[in-house]
């Protein structure tokens, strides 16, 4: 993460063009969805792509269709030996070559959405010619030649130019209709007019053969555009989350550089704010106490009690805002020693026994015995029993009671349990009662209210320590809190080491 001080010009930058961009990014996403679902429009939506992929097909496979009219045109010189059929492959030949030149033109320039139908009209034009040369093909004749057999070679050569025209042109609209009606036309009407049952055969498979290979071709075109309508779709989702990640990294580094620069700011401010307070507190104690003379007035005396107690509370409230800023700013080391958790709980419980007094709590101990020291900060840990420890009195009614426990955990850890019979906590308002500055309805009707901040600090103390902090409670029910320890803070007892006697050195011998 940067560290360095953000400019006021990067921030408008980010608080505002970037924003934009994102309302425009999504605006725009939400168009080509709507375009993408319109159904019937989806067609015309993507002229350009499919004419382009077109296109790209036809200038790659450019060696496949004059390779079938050779092959054609070689059976047919084979079969009737007339070099007629040499001029029709010319012919043929030369119209391809006006495709594949059209077709590298549109390659190098770019598609607009003006220039898709003058390409367009270019291609069916290009395929006109080429029915006109298959409607050549078919009015050749070969007097020499057995006509059943002439005709059975001219429609399985149409046949098969239909079932390859209909592979090059899938992506074109109209092309295969306009490249081979004339010759079904054509050959319905010779078949009509001589009256001959070959020929009226092969029309209609040939006719219906071309209706066939239409639909067909129609519901390949609709999946190409179904396909370029999800990849579409897909890019301009992509583009939404990474504009949308992008805002999120940049509104995340702005959150932490703001929360680490309070945290800073904070932690730094320790002397400057703890300075004058504590000033301020020994001046109104010394003016309670009147150590250097009586005050006349009563009233004077009832305000400097006011004072030492507001500046106490102001102290307590900028000590734990101090201690949990060191924590988020990473500065609260721990100064680990062994200690035994059992004697710090009573030693906390002696602490807050008093304020328990006074509202007649009982507070019990439950202690396994035996149990080996941990390894913690001793400062750290008698203060998250301390926290612990006053919340339970502070919300625990008159005559309540408070149990108190330590023990071992399954894991072979440590932990401390403080549980109360006081009003309990709402479960959805326990996550507030976890965050900072966080209060329940409760603690807020309560005459005893506090800054928000004990829980927290339990937390991010039990957490630099590996630990773990749960809080169980129900309405009018109490309230139990555990603070655990992992069984890596515990330190293992190793038992002394038992004194041997001697061993008697071996003199050596020199033979």
């Amino acid at each position: 993460m940067n560290q360095g001080v953000s400019t006021s010009t990067d921030k408008i930058i980010v608080d505002k063009s970037r924003s934009h961009r994102n309302k425009a990014v999504s605006k725009a996403v939400r168009a080509n969805r709507e375009r993408l679902q319109a159904g019937a429009s989806n067609a015309s939506g993507f002229d350009k792509e499919m004419l382009a992929l077109y296109v790209a097909s036809v200038v790659q496979g450019a060696a496949a269709m004059p390779i079938l009219l050779i092959m054609i045109a070689v059976s047919g010189l084979y079969l009737t030996e007339n070099l007629q059929i040499i001029a029709w492959l010319i012919m043929a030949l030369l119209v391809h070559a006006l495709g594949l030149i059209a077709a590298k033109r549109a390659l190098r320039k770019d598609l607009t959405p003006e220039t898709i139908v003058y390409w367009r009209r270019r291609f069916l034009a290009v395929q006109i010619l080429m029915g006109v040369v298959w409607v050549l093909f078919l009015l050749q004749e070969c007097p020499t030649c057995v006509p059943r057999d002439f005709d059975l070679y001219k429609g399985i050569a149409l046949l098969v130019a239909l079932a390859s025209t209909a592979i090059a042109t899938v992506l074109l609209r109209y092309a295969l209709i306009v490249t081979f009606i004339p010759c079904v036309a054509l050959l319905a009407a010779k078949a009509v007019l001589a009256g001959s049952g070959d020929l009226v055969a092969l029309a209609v498979v040939l006719g219906t053969s071309l209706a066939f290979l239409v639909y067909m071709t129609a519901r390949m075109r609709r999946a190409n555009i179904q396909i370029l309508s999800v990849q579409a779709e897909k890019d301009d989702l992509i583009a939404e989350l990474e504009v949308a990640k992008s805002m999120s990294d940049e509104a995340r580094r702005r959150a932490e550089e703001a929360n680490l620069a309070k945290s800073r700011f904070l932690a730094s401010m320790s002397h400057e704010l703890r300075t004058p307070l504590n000033a301020i507190l020994g001046f109104s104690e010394v003016m309670f106490t009147e150590v250097m003379g009586p005050l006349n007035n009563p009233t004077y005396k009832e305000y400097t009690g006011d004072i030492h107690r507001s500046g106490k509370h102001l102290l307590d409230l900028i000590n734990e805002i101090l201690d949990l800023s060191r924590i988020e700013a990473g500065r609260y080391d721990l100064n680990e020693e062994a200690i035994l958790l059992a004697e710090i709980t009573e030693d906390c419980i002696g602490m807050v026994q008093l304020r328990a007094r006074t509202k007649s709590i009982t507070i019990t101990e439950q202690f396994e015995q035996g149990m080996p020291a941990v390894w913690v900060d001793e400062k750290a840990m008698r203060q998250v029993t301390l926290n612990l420890l006053s919340n339970a009195v502070k919300f625990t009614p008159q005559g309540g009671q408070i149990s108190v426990k330590v023990g071992w955990t399954a894991g072979g850890g440590q932990y401390l349990s403080i549980k109360d019979n006081g009003p309990g906590i709402p479960e959805d308002e326990i996550p507030v009662v976890l965050s900072a500055f966080g209060q329940g309805s409760i603690a807020i009707k309560s005459a005893e209210q506090g800054t928000g901040l004990g829980l927290p600090i339990v937390q991010a103390i039990l957490a630099k320590h590996d630990g773990e902090f749960i809080l169980r409670s129900k309405l009018r029910e109490g309230t139990e809190v555990i603070a655990i320890l992992p069984a890596r803070r515990v330190l293992e007892t190793v038992p002394a080491v038992q004194e041997t006697a001697a061993v008697a050195r071996r003199r050596k011998s020199f033979a």
